[in-house]
């Protein structure tokens, strides 16, 4: 049995599919199963990460866990939370994130309100709990353009910052898929994999494919930093979460953020390009 949380998600939804297809017992973790919208076949149970409490039928019989976590938003259960999952499983894949870094003896960890920082709490404290763990670290998921849908659809024109901001974005059903190599696969314990796409585009020319594969022509309108941050700031976002990821464009602006063959190498197929996420997306965008 293996149980997936952050089951409803894009990442999560696709581990469910593509483990049933593989023909493995799954059990879909969800705050509300009379919402959630799962393959038949899935064993849905009701649990909540930020409460370890509610997790006990969900983790009961388990032998391995697709860890998505709620990044920032739980992080004040994760040591209690890891270590109720460590008491039960002998396999934790985690979705971690790319620029988490190596743990080194003397260096100090990211600001644990940073979205890297949270990242790098759970690894710690999944390294420390005792089952055998993979670490999976995307980069940018591709899924994340979405953001620009209703500018997309309301006006064709995207107003953001860093347009020359590179980044090889990455398929959450290729994510997915690498999960499911390392979870039903061998030899992966302690393994930390970066995982992308398989090109490397600027925001710029993302916003051209997207434009593309809804048929009209999208413009792009570099918006200043300090005008992204506000944006950010009313849509939520905690004030260092923003300002990392803002700074974190700046900086993929002078040194792009590479591809790699991971996904490939696990999966033994070619990851998905951009223009496919794209076209497979495209609805969202019309």
């Amino acid at each position: 049995m293996i149980l997936v949380t952050g089951a409803t998600g894009k990442v999560g939804g696709q581990a469910v599919s593509q483990l049933l297809d593989a023909g493995v017992a799954v059990r879909a973790l969800t705050r509300d199963p009379t919402s959630a919208s799962l393959p038949k076949g899935a064993e849905v149970v009701r649990g909540d990460l930020a409460d370890p409490a509610t997790l006990d039928d969900a983790l009961d019989g388990v032998e391995s866990v697709f860890l998505v976590w709620p990044t920032l938003s739980a992080d004040h259960a994760a040591p209690s939370t890891i270590e109720k999952i460590a008491k039960h499983a002998r396999h934790v894949v985690y979705l971690s994130a790319r620029g988490v870094l190596d743990p080194v003896p003397g260096t100090p960890e990211p600001d644990p309100n940073s979205i890297l920082g949270s990242h790098a709490l759970i690894e710690r404290l999944i390294e420390r709990s005792g089952p055998e763990w993979t670490f999976l670290r995307p980069g940018g998921f591709a899924t994340n353009t979405l953001m620009w849908a209703s500018q997309i659809r309301d006006t064709g024109t995207v107003r953001w910052v860093h347009g020359g901001a590179t980044r090889a974005l990455i398929h959450e059903r290729d994510i997915a898929a690498a999960g499911v190599s390392v979870l039903t696969g061998t030899g992966h314990s302690g393994a930390r994999y970066v995982l992308s796409g398989p090109e490397t585009l600027t925001q710029i020319e993302q916003v051209t494919a997207i434009g593309e594969a809804v048929g009209r022509a999208v413009r792009w309108e570099e918006l200043p930093p300090e005008d992204a941050l506000r944006e950010l700031a009313d849509q939520g976002w905690p004030p260092t979460a923003a300002k990392g990821m803002i700074d974190g464009h700046a900086r993929m602006a002078m040194f792009p953020e590479s591809a790699t063959s991971t996904v490939e190498e696990l999966t033994g197929r070619p990851g998905t390009p951009f223009r496919q996420w794209a076209a497979d997306h495209a609805d969202a965008f019309r």
